[in-house]
């Protein structure tokens, strides 16, 4: 049987979407605008909430 992963919450500092594109007001030398990426710091750019830390089981008596 395949096994299933839980689905993780969406992050609520970017809704979802972790990375965008923003430009800097300055052309290259073709005519294009020149861009830069930034992800979302909370999330790393996954889209989701960072996956909770697991708990420690102890082994014997």
């Amino acid at each position: 049987m395949p096994q299933h992963t839980q689905t993780r919450p969406i992050c609520g500092h970017c809704d979802g979407f972790p990375t965008v594109t923003i430009t800097t007001g300055t052309r290259t030398p073709d005519g294009q605008r020149q861009t830069i990426t930034a992800n979302c710091p909370a999330c790393h750019g996954t889209g989701h909430t960072p996956a909770p830390a697991r708990a420690h089981t102890r082994i014997g008596a």
